[in-house]
C-alpha cells in the first residue's frame, strides 16, 4: 500500500513508537523512509516520514498539494499504548501516627511506652501551643511539643499481649534502651558481614541496552506509570553493575511487576545468559509461561517450564536444553531448586513471593544471591524483607500507581450465607462474568461444590485444588480460563498472581483461618479488569472468632484502597508478632522498645558501622595504619534543640480541618533539618492551603 501511494506522489507520515525498526523493515521490502524527531517539518511528495512517538488514531486528507496519509500504530498493530491512570498510595512510616488513635499505644524515644490521650491545646506563657498528650504508669502525663513529633511513633509489638506502660522518673526505660542498644549491635554486626560479603564480590556486568531491547519495551501495550519507570530503570541499573543485584520490587496484586521481570530476563538473555523463575505454585508457573512466550514471541527465546504438568520424559528433555544452554527461561515451582536441574551459564533470578518457599529453599537462594543477581518480587512483603530494606541491605523499589481504570475491590465481611452466596453468584453471571469460591480444605471441598450446584443449578462448577492428578487439573484451569466453566470451587491454589479479568466475584469460605497475606493475594485475583469486582470474607455462624481473626478481617476490610500491601505487611507484622524477625532472642528487645523504635536504632547502627566498615576499606586501600581495624559503633550525632519561646505557634483547626493533615504537616515541621527545606515547605502550605495565619506562620519562623 504504501509502495503504490508513493508512486501517486501522496504523502505519507507514520507516527510510531518503533520507527527505527519499522524503517528497517520498510529497508528490506525496498522502501526509503527518514525517522524526524516531529511533525515539524511538511512532508514531501512522494516522500515517506516516520516519526518516533505515539498519536491515538491516524487520518487521511486531501488538498491542493494531493493526499496526506498519517498511520499510527493502531493501524499497524492493532494497538496504541494505553496510558494508565496516576493513583499514587504513598505508605510511608511517618503516616503511622497520623493512623494513631486515643487510647493507642505509643512510644516516646526518650520517655518510653504510653498511651495517647490526642492532640491538646495548652496556654504556656499566656499564648496557645498544640501538644501531644501521652499517658504514663501511675497517672503521669507528658505533653510533647507538637514540633517534635518525630520522637514519638506507634507501638508494634511481637506479640498480641499489650506492653506496660513505663514509669516515669525511674531509670526503667534507660535499661531498656541499653539492652536494646546492645542486641541491636549483635545482630547490625551480622547484617553489615552480609553487606560487606555483597560489596566485595564481583558479579556479571550485564550490557546496555540494545535495539532489541527497545523494540520489546515499545511494544508493551501500556504506558508505564512512573513507578513502574523507575523500578525498571532502577532494576537496569542494578544488572549493569559489577556486584551481584539484591533488588525487591513491592507492587500491589496487578501492578505490573510481571513486565519489569520480563524486562530483566530479556536484558540477561540479550547478554548471553540463562533466567530461571522461581514461584509458589504449579498454576502461576503455566501462566508466567504464557505471559513470557507472549511478550518474547517475536524474538529468538527460548522459554519453558518445568512443574508436574509435565510428564518425566518432557521433564528429562527440558533438564537437557537447560544444561546445554538451548533453554534461555526456564520458570518453575522449587523444583528449580533441585539438584539435578543445572544451567550452563545462569545469570539471574526472578522470585516471585518468597515468603511462600520454606526455609531449606530459603537457605538454596542465599546461596544463590552470593553468585547471580537476584529479582525479588512481593505485593505483601514479610516482615523480614522490611528489616532487610529498613536496615539498608536490600534494595527497594516500590510501585504504588494503580493501572488505569482499576477500582479498589468492594470487600464484605460476614457470617456464611447461602442466600447471600446465590445472591452474589447470580449476579456476576448476569453479567456476564466468572466467579472463584475459595475453600481451603481438600476433604469437604466437593461437598461445598455440590452445594453451590443445589444453590444455583444454572451455574457451570468445577473443582481445582492441589492433590488432584495434574492433567486433571491443567485441563479444569485451561477450561476456566477459555469460559467454559462460570464457578471454580478451589484451594488457596490460585492465590499467587494468577490473572483472569474475567472472574470478578470472590467468595472465601472460612476466611477466619487464612493469614492475612493470603487474604489480601486472594482479593487480588478478582477485579483486574475495569469492571468493579466483590469479595465475599465469610465465616461461620456458630463459632466464635479469635481476637487475631477479628483483627486480621477488620485489617482487610480497611485495607480496600488501591495499593495497600506495603500497610499490610506492617499490620501483618503487629498482629503475628515479629518474633521470627532476626530470631527469637531478639523478640524480647522488641517488646521492651517497639518495632519502630527498634528498626530506627537497628538502621542508625548499620549505617554507622557500614561507614567505619568502608573507611576501614578506604584506609586498607591506601595502606593506611588503622586497615582492618574494628568497626566503631555510635558515629556523630546532632543533639536536638527544644526552642521555647512564649508565642503562638500552631496549625489553626480554620485553617486546615482534618486533625490527620494537621498532624501529617506538624511531622514534616518536625523532619526538616536544613533553611532550604523549611522555606520549601512554607512555600508549599502557602500553594496548597493560601497564605498562612499568624499562629502557623511563627511556627515556621520558630522552626
Amino acid at each position: 500500500d504504501a509502495e503504490r501511494e508513493l508512486r501517486r506522489g501522496d504523502r505519507l507520515v507514520v507516527v510510531t513508537q518503533q520507527a527505527q525498526r519499522y524503517r528497517e523493515v520498510l529497508a528490506e521490502a525496498g522502501i526509503e523512509a527518514t525517522v524526524e524527531a516531529g511533525l515539524d517539518a511538511p512532508p514531501q511528495a512522494g516522500s515517506l516520514q516516520l516519526v518516533q512517538g505515539g498519536l491515538p488514531e491516524g487520518w487521511r486528507t486531501r488538498g491542493e498539494r494531493g493526499v496526506v496519509s498519517l498511520v499510527t500504530d493502531r493501524e499497524l498493530f492493532g494497538f496504541v499504548k494505553q496510558r494508565r491512570q496516576l493513583r499514587r498510595r504513598p505508605t510511608h512510616r511517618s503516616r503511622f501516627l497520623a493512623e494513631v488513635s486515643p487510647g493507642d499505644f505509643v512510644v516516646h524515644a526518650d520517655h518510653g511506652i504510653a498511651r495517647f490521650g490526642g492532640l491538646v491545646r495548652r496556654e504556656v506563657s499566656g499564648e496557645p501551643r498544640d501538644y501531644l498528650e501521652l499517658r504514663y504508669a501511675a497517672g503521669d502525663r507528658i505533653y510533647v511539643p507538637i514540633e517534635q513529633v518525630d520522637r514519638v511513633a506507634r507501638y508494634v509489638g511481637p506479640s498480641d499481649q499489650p506492653p506496660r506502660l513505663t514509669t516515669l522518673g525511674t531509670q526503667e526505660w534507660t535499661r531498656a534502651r541499653a539492652r536494646a542498644r546492645v542486641a541491636v549491635e549483635v545482630v547490625a554486626a551480622d547484617l553489615v558481614r552480609l553487606y560487606a560479603a555483597r560489596q566485595m564480590l564481583r558479579g556479571h556486568a550485564f550490557a546496555a541496552d540494545d535495539e532489541w531491547q527497545r523494540e520489546l519495551e515499545a511494544a508493551f501495550p501500556y504506558e508505564e506509570t512512573p513507578d513502574q519507570r523507575q523500578a525498571i530503570e532502577a532494576v537496569k541499573a542494578d544488572m549493569e553493575a559489577p556486584r551481584p543485584m539484591d533488588r525487591v520490587i513491592c507492587g500491589d496484586v496487578g501492578f505490573g511487576k510481571t513486565e519489569v521481570a520480563v524486562r530483566a530476563a530479556f536484558k540477561a538473555v540479550r547478554d548471553g545468559h540463562q533466567v530461571a523463575m522461581l514461584v509458589p505454585t504449579t498454576v502461576l508457573a503455566q501462566q508466567h509461561l504464557r505471559t513470557f512466550r507472549e511478550r518474547l514471541a517475536a524474538f529468538p527465546v527460548r522459554v519453558e517450564a518445568l512443574s508436574r504438568f509435565r510428564t518425566e520424559e518432557e521433564s528429562n528433555t527440558i533438564l537437557a536444553a537447560t544444561r546445554d544452554g538451548r533453554v534461555d527461561v526456564l520458570i518453575g515451582t522449587h523444583r528449580l531448586l533441585s539438584p539435578d536441574v543445572e544451567f550452563a551459564n545462569l545469570g539471574l533470578v526472578v522470585i516471585d513471593e518468597e515468603q511462600r518457599f520454606g526455609v531449606r529453599h530459603k537457605e538454596r537462594l542465599k546461596r544463590m544471591r552470593l553468585e547471580v543477581d537476584v529479582l525479588t518480587l512481593s505485593a505483601t512483603p514479610i516482615p523480614r524483607t522490611l528489616h532487610m530494606t529498613l536496615a539498608g541491605i536490600r534494595d527497594l523499589s516500590m510501585m504504588e500507581s494503580a493501572p488505569e481504570g482499576r477500582q479498589a475491590v468492594q470487600t464484605y465481611v460476614s457470617e456464611w450465607d447461602p442466600q447471600l452466596v446465590r445472591d452474589a453468584v447470580l449476579h456476576e453471571l448476569e453479567r456476564g462474568g466468572q466467579i472463584y469460591v475459595v475453600h481451603n480444605r481438600v476433604q469437604s471441598i466437593d461437598s461445598v461444590a455440590e452445594r453451590l450446584r443445589e444453590l444455583v443449578p444454572d451455574a457451570r462448577v468445577a473443582v481445582a485444588h492441589g492433590q488432584m492428578p495434574e492433567r486433571l487439573l491443567e485441563r479444569v484451569m485451561e477450561r476456566f480460563s477459555d469460559g467454559e466453566l462460570d464457578v471454580l470451587v478451589c484451594t488457596t491454589i490460585i492465590e499467587s498472581g494468577l490473572d483472569n479479568p474475567n472472574v470478578n466475584t470472590l467468595v472465601v469460605d472460612r476466611a477466619d483461618v487464612l493469614g492475612l497475606a493470603q487474604l489480601y493475594q486472594l482479593r487480588g485475583r478478582v477485579g483486574r479488569g475495569a469492571h468493579q469486582a466483590y469479595a465475599y470474607l465469610l465465616f461461620p455462624r456458630d463459632r466464635a472468632l479469635t481476637e487475631t481473626a477479628q483483627q486480621r478481617l477488620a485489617t482487610i476490610f480497611e485495607a480496600s484502597e488501591l495499593g495497600s500491601g506495603f500497610q499490610v505487611a506492617l499490620r501483618d507484622l503487629e498482629i503475628r508478632g515479629a518474633g521470627n524477625l532476626l530470631g527469637a532472642e531478639q523478640s524480647g528487645q522488641i517488646a521492651a522498645i517497639g518495632f519502630d523504635l527498634y528498626t530506627q536504632m537497628l538502621a542508625e547502627t548499620v549505617e554507622s558501622m557500614k561507614a567505619a566498615h568502608e573507611g576501614n576499606s578506604g584506609a586498607a586501600a591506601a595502606d593506611a595504619p588503622s586497615a582492618g581495624g574494628p568497626a566503631t559503633i555510635g558515629a556523630p550525632r546532632t543533639t536536638d534543640v527544644a526552642l521555647d519561646l512564649p508565642v503562638a505557634a500552631y496549625i489553626p483547626e480554620s485553617h486546615i480541618a482534618e486533625i490527620e493533615g494537621r498532624i501529617a504537616l506538624y511531622q514534616r515541621i518536625a523532619g526538616l533539618t536544613t533553611l532550604a527545606e523549611a522555606e520549601a515547605l512554607e512555600a508549599e502550605v502557602r500553594d496548597r492551603f493560601g497564605a498562612p495565619p499568624q499562629p502557623l506562620a511563627r511556627l515556621l519562623a520558630l522552626v
